[in-house]
């Protein structure tokens, strides 16, 4: 069975002119129920995340300064992000709805699930909200798997366009998480490049895998088939995570890349073969980015079919041509990543 976490509240975050707003929700859940795909989910219910966990990877400081902001109506962590008066609230209710499910997974109540959560997390650092994101949602759902869980090792994975810093500094100098990333190349926030790898304990557990633009689905299928999933095999990780956005998608105007459904229905379900394998099916997805509506809704029924075990939706058609030279490009520097790390991994 597949679980879902969803709550309304998550619509109450947030400036309805900012691309990070509450109607990217509605068109992930609006679909799925169109679909009939939202009656087949085992809905699990969030709960706040306390604020004993969110110091698992989080500042004291930090988590008192998103608070004051929150109760005093509202302000701003950078130029893109902006908290308002429910943003606390919320963010403890996003966060705490991965944990939700990721102890819903352990217990063995789903196999998987997809939590539909805003605001995102994979960008926020241990001390400061950035790139809309206030709390690492996925970071502490892993953080609950290690000490909750009775897990030795979990696996991270990041396909969001843009590199999910905050995560990888949460764990780069820790031997029991493995980041890998996908993502778009000289794009925000500007980290992720391949050399950026892990320190002391964690040393060889990051892995950052830097695209151009124009990347295709079929770029991204390799990528999972020849270093991701032989990676996370080869770190026998015990759960996996996504951290899912959707702004990879063609049509998504914050980015540059070509995804379409098939190769997010693609992805999901490599992982979830490879979790059936390792790990008895335990996978959580948790949404990140994607801020073009269709592109959300579509994604979203791509990634539960593949979670569920269904076939894939109809295939998207690209409304644009890729240059041969752009697909060629990609090509390149997709074969210069895969002899890099498997050269420096040793796989």
């Amino acid at each position: 069975m597949t679980g879902l976490v969803y709550h309304d509240a998550y619509l109450t975050h947030g400036d309805p002119h900012h691309p990070e707003n509450a109607e990217r929700l509605r068109a992930a859940v609006g679909h799925l129920k169109a679909s009939g795909l939202w009656d087949q989910l085992q809905h699990l219910p969030p709960r706040p995340a306390t604020p004993e966990e969110v110091l698992w990877v989080h500042t004291e400081d930090y988590l008192e300064e998103l608070e004051l902001i929150s109760r005093q109506g509202g302000g701003s962590l950078d130029a893109d992000t902006y908290a308002t008066e429910e943003t606390y609230d919320v963010a403890l209710l996003a966060a705490g709805g991965c944990l939700a499910a990721t102890e819903a997974i352990l217990a063995r109540q789903v196999r998987n699930a997809l939590c539909l959560v805003r605001p995102p997390g994979h960008h926020t650092l241990p001390n400061r909200g950035m790139g809309f994101c206030f709390l690492n949602n996925v970071a502490l759902a892993a953080e609950l798997a290690l000490r909750r869980g009775h897990r030795d090792q979990v696996s991270i994975v990041d396909w969001d366009v843009h590199h999910g810093n905050g995560t990888q500094e949460v764990f780069f100098a820790r031997g029991e998480v493995q980041y890998l990333s996908i993502h778009q190349g000289a794009l925000y926030p500007g980290t992720g490049s391949v050399d950026e790898v892990g320190l002391d304990d964690g040393a060889g557990t990051t892995v950052n895998i830097m695209l151009p633009p124009g990347a295709q689905d079929r770029h991204y299928v390799e990528a999972f088939e020849e270093l991701i999933i032989p990676l996370i095999h080869a770190f026998d990780a015990e759960m996996i995570f996504v951290s899912c956005g959707f702004d990879s998608h063609a049509n998504d105007h914050l980015a540059r890349m070509c995804l379409t459904n098939s190769g997010y229905y693609e992805m999901t379900r490599l992982l979830v073969e490879l979790a059936e394998e390792l790990c008895e099916g335990r996978v959580l997805v948790v949404l990140e980015g994607g801020y073009d509506l269709q592109a959300m809704a579509s994604g979203t029924e791509a990634v539960v079919r593949a979670l569920m075990g269904l076939d894939p939706p109809e295939p998207e058609q690209l409304s644009f041509a890729i240059h041969p030279s752009v697909t060629a490009q990609v090509d390149d520097w997709l074969a210069q990543n895969i002899a890099l790390h498997t050269d420096r991994l040793g796989n």
